[in-house]
């Protein structure tokens, strides 16, 4: 970093376009599951919170296979190619699910082929940066990331406009979508060494054993409470839409918001959390999202609002995301980054997956508003125990 100037390894920046075309694919299939499957299948909360469970935490074990296949063979690239491969494949499959089942075997294949390459990609991404970076270098790499995800559900939505119920269209274009990433990454990105003595075990115990460290295994049991509290964005914009009582074809463009305020929001606040620290960032990145909890609750005002509650939503993703990744590399030995980072995404991911499925079993048995109040509580709890554990354990970097 120079001045105002933001430098970032080549290999950041590839990685983001990487995601950015890969994530135009998968968001423009995740934007319109709510849509398809609450308003055209007529799924209830419960079973909608199985599915977006799923969704979430499918391919929580595959992560940390991907990750701690990449340490050992430290090749990042190739195990993240096999995921990004498996997840581009998937989006020809939909054209041919033709039931439920078929539906639920090709999304959970999907969330296999992220789970595979996350970890790696992450890798990838924090030994391509100098180490007081890392916050900025997730903050460019999420901020391209974004703005595919923002692209994704605008082009369905869009598709869907001109060609009413024609999923097939999204489908296809989702395909050539990924397949634009997945050549970026074959052809431009390129593996970084790993700086640590050739002898470095790289094992299953090896790995194990990164919990045994008291920084990290706080680390992973911080994610994994916040997401168990965390409400996904397909419940909040369900609640949304029937609060505020709009169409429900428009909740594609939520996710488009949304996405717009992630992206011009990462860059900013990862250089806020390498200057001021991760830790404490990460921590206060929850409070947006509790006051988007809070919004709900809320007698129903005008549709002005969904800015406002849209720039939440951003902006906990920006203190987040990117942050939690730089904070435990920041931790975590060379040789095992991929490891220690999947373990981490893992966490984090089954945390949510049994958020979603709690939370969809308690607005079938009471209603919305309970179950949002319910996660409200429980996530006003979850920030202060998170903070007060990250603050026992101090980040061994001038930053924190």
């Amino acid at each position: 970093m120079r001045g105002r100037r933001i430098r970032v390894g080549r290999n950041v920046v590839l990685l983001g376009l990487v995601s950015f075309f890969t994530d135009i694919s998968s968001e423009m299939v995740a934007a319109i599951l709510p849509l398809y499957l609450v308003y055209t299948l007529g799924f209830s909360p419960l079973q909608f919170g199985v599915v977006d469970g799923v969704q979430q935490g499918a391919a929580a074990i595959v992560r940390v296979l991907g990750g701690f296949l990449a340490d050992r063979t430290r090749r990042h690239k190739e195990v993240a190619a096999l995921g990004y491969g498996i997840s581009a494949a998937t989006r020809l499959g939909l054209l041919f699910a033709n039931s439920v089942q078929a539906l639920g075997a090709i999304v959970f294949l999907d969330r296999t082929g992220k789970g595979l390459r996350t970890a790696p990609r992450d890798a990838l991404i924090s030994l391509s940066s100098e180490r007081d970076q890392l916050a900025t270098a997730f903050g460019v790499h999420r901020s391209l990331d974004t703005a595919g995800a923002m692209l994704g559900p605008f082009i369905a939505f869009s598709l869907l406009t001109l060609t009413p119920g024609e999923f097939d269209a999204i489908f296809v274009v989702s395909f050539c979508a990924a397949l634009v990433g997945l050549g970026l990454l074959v052809l431009f990105v390129e593996n970084r060494p790993v700086l640590a003595p050739d002898d470095s075990p790289v094992s299953v115990v090896a790995a194990a054993r990164l919990l045994g460290t008291r920084r990290f295994r706080v680390l992973v049991a911080v994610a994994g409470a916040l997401g168990l509290v965390t409400i996904s964005d397909g419940f909040l914009f369900i609640a949304l839409q029937r609060r505020l009582d709009f169409e429900p074809r428009l909740l594609p463009l939520l996710f488009v918001g949304t996405a717009l305020a992630y992206m011009l929001l990462a860059i900013p606040v990862g250089r806020v959390a390498d200057r001021f620290g991760r830790g404490r960032t990460f921590v206060a990145g929850y409070l947006p999202l509790l006051a988007a909890y809070a919004l709900l609750l809320l007698p129903a005002g005008p549709s002005a609002e969904i800015p406002v509650y849209l720039v939440l939503l951003g902006l906990y993703y920006a203190a987040t995301d990117g942050v939690l990744m730089a904070l435990a590399s920041a931790t975590l030995p060379p040789p095992l980054r991929g490891s220690g980072l999947a373990l981490l995404v893992t966490s984090t991911s089954l945390g949510r997956l049994l958020a979603s499925i709690f939370f969809g079993m308690i607005w079938t048995w009471y209603d919305v508003e309970t179950a949002i109040a319910v996660f409200a509580i429980a996530l006003c709890t979850a920030i202060v125990l998170a903070g007060a554990a990250l603050r026992l354990t101090p980040e061994a970097s001038p930053a924190e």
